[in-house]
């Protein structure tokens, strides 16, 4: 499923998939400011209320994700923990994975480079010992 939202020159594309038992949230352009960043959130919220799963987020082609959109990830790790699921992000650029080390907001938002590492860490047995 894809949903897509444009403002000026800024534009993101969500689309939604299920990998072994994970939703896989593909975000493809620019979340800002405005309807992406709402948007962005949105949809972050009906996963964990249509879902059972944790949600991996691919950002493997993301072009910028801004503050609002940072926050939105922020607000979207904190309601995935209340209800007891994980979210975890998956391929993010390099520059956005720096300024989450530099604000050290990395120690809340799992990081990963392997998707199967990724849909393990929040597929539906994680956590279970």
């Amino acid at each position: 499923m894809g949903i897509g939202a444009a403002e000026g020159n800024a534009r993101v594309e969500l689309v939604t998939s299920s990998d072994a038992g994970v939703t896989v949230l593909a975000v493809t352009g620019s979340v800002k400011l405005g309807e992406s960043a709402t948007q962005f959130g949105a949809t972050l919220k009906r996963l964990l209320a249509e879902t059972d799963s944790g949600v991996v987020v691919d950002f493997a082609r993301l072009e910028n994700l801004d503050s609002t959109g940072i926050g939105e990830l922020v607000a979207a790790v904190q309601r995935f923990a209340r209800a007891g699921r994980r979210l975890a992000l998956l391929r993010p650029p390099q520059r956005l994975e720096a300024l989450l080390k530099l604000t050290r907001l990395e120690a809340i938002f799992p990081i990963f480079v392997d998707r199967q590492e990724a849909l393990a860490y929040v597929g539906p047995h994680a956590g279970d010992s």
